[in-house]
C-alpha cells in the first residue's frame, strides 16, 4: 500500500469522523439532558440552573433536568460529573466554589481545570451581608462595635466550609479585628432557614436567595460584599464604602461538560446559551432575581477560572483558612 494511499485513507477517515460529529451535533439533543448542581434546592446555583434549563429546553426541544447533589462545598457533585458519560447528556454547573476548593484542598479526586471543559459563563450574583432584625444593628459599623463588645458570642452562617460566604466572614473577622463564630451548612438554603429563625445572627448570602426576606423585613441588609452596589438594593453600601476593602465574595455560575464531550455538541450548547443570555426575556428574568448575566466564549470562561483560582488562593491565605 503506497504512502499516498494511506494518507488519503487517513484523511477520508478524519472527514467521516468530523461529518459524523457534525451530524450528532445537528441532531442533539435527542433525549433529556441532566445538569448536575452541587447545591440543594433553593440555593443560588439551583435557582439559576432551573431558569437556564427551562430556556435551553424550550430552545433545543428536549428537557433539561437539574439534578441536585449537594454536599462538601460542591465536591460531591463535581466528582460525580467528572466521571459521567462524555456524550453531552450530562452537564455540570461550575461555580466559584470550584475555584475556592482548588485553593483549599490539597488533594481532590478530580482536577477541576482538566476534567471539565468550559462552555460559557452564565451570570454572577452579588453577595450581601444580612443580619437578623433581633440583632439590633442597622449597618456594618454597629455590627463591628457589637461584635467587639461580645467576642465569640455572635455567629455567622455560611453555605459550607471553604465557600465564599465562609471566607467573607473569616476576612471580616481578620480585617475588623473581631471574632464572630462560623456555623457552616450544606448550602445557602438551610443556612437562611436558621438565620430567619434567629438561630444564627448574620450571613454573607447570595442576594437571589435572601432578597424576598429583605423586602419583607425579615432580614436586614447591611452591605454588599461586591465591587459595586446592586440595582436591586441601590441604597445599600458596599463593604469598601464602610471601610473594609477587598471583600468581593460575588458568586458566579457557568455551564461545563466532562472533558471529552464532542466539541460540536459543546459549541452548539455554548452558542445557544449565549443567544439566550442576550434575550430580553431571559435578561429581565435573571436581573429581577438579582443575577448579573454574563455570557462569552469558552476561552473567556477559561481565563476567568484561572483568575479566580489566583484570587481565592490569596483570600484563603489572608483569612487564615487551613488547607485540607
Amino acid at each position: 500500500m503506497s504512502v499516498l494511499f494511506r494518507c488519503g485513507a487517513c484523511v477520508l477517515a478524519l472527514l467521516v469522523c468530523v461529518g459524523a460529529g457534525a451530524l450528532r451535533a445537528a441532531e442533539y439533543p435527542t433525549q433529556p439532558v441532566r445538569i448536575i448542581v452541587g447545591f440543594p434546592a433553593g440555593a443560588a446555583g439551583d435557582l439559576i440552573s432551573r431558569a437556564v434549563a427551562a430556556h435551553l429546553g424550550n430552545d433545543l426541544g428536549q428537557q433539561f433536568v437539574v439534578e441536585n447533589r449537594p454536599g462538601a462545598s460542591s465536591n460531591i457533585a463535581t466528582q460525580y460529573a467528572a466521571r459521567a458519560s462524555k456524550d453531552g447528556y450530562t452537564l455540570f454547573l461550575g461555580t466559584v466554589a470550584n475555584t475556592v476548593n482548588a485553593a483549599v484542598y490539597s488533594k481532590l479526586p478530580f482536577d477541576f481545570t482538566k476534567d471539565f471543559t468550559p462552555m460559557a459563563l452564565i451570570a454572577t450574583v452579588p453577595v450581601v451581608l444580612v443580619a437578623h432584625p433581633s440583632l439590633g444593628v442597622s449597618n456594618v459599623k454597629e455590627l463591628i462595635a457589637l461584635a467587639k463588645s461580645k467576642p465569640g458570642q455572635l455567629n455567622y452562617a455560611s453555605s459550607g466550609i471553604a465557600t465564599t460566604p465562609h471566607l467573607a466572614g473569616a476576612l471580616l473577622n481578620v480585617r475588623a479585628g473581631i471574632k464572630i463564630v462560623h456555623v457552616p451548612y450544606q448550602g445557602s438554603s438551610p443556612a437562611v432557614v436558621d438565620l430567619l429563625a434567629g438561630r444564627t445572627q448574620i450571613m454573607f448570602a447570595p442576594v437571589s436567595v435572601v432578597l424576598p426576606h429583605i423586602r419583607a423585613g425579615k432580614l436586614k441588609a447591611l452591605a454588599w460584599a461586591a465591587p459595586k452596589r446592586s440595582s436591586v438594593l441601590p441604597d445599600i453600601p458596599t463593604v469598601a464604602e464602610v471601610g473594609l476593602p477587598d471583600l468581593d465574595a460575588s458568586i458566579w455560575f457557568g455551564l461545563m461538560a466532562p472533558t471529552g464531550t464532542p466539541m460540536p455538541i459543546l459549541d452548539k450548547l455554548s452558542m445557544t446559551l449565549n443567544k439566550l443570555l442576550k434575550s430580553p426575556t431571559v435578561l429581565a428574568q435573571l436581573e429581577k432575581m438579582g443575577y448579573v448575566p454574563l455570557g462569552g466564549t469558552p476561552a473567556d470562561f477559561t481565563r476567568y477560572i484561572n483568575s479566580e483560582i489566583g484570587k481565592w488562593s490569596a483570600a484563603v491565605e489572608a483569612a487564615g483558612v487551613p488547607k485540607k
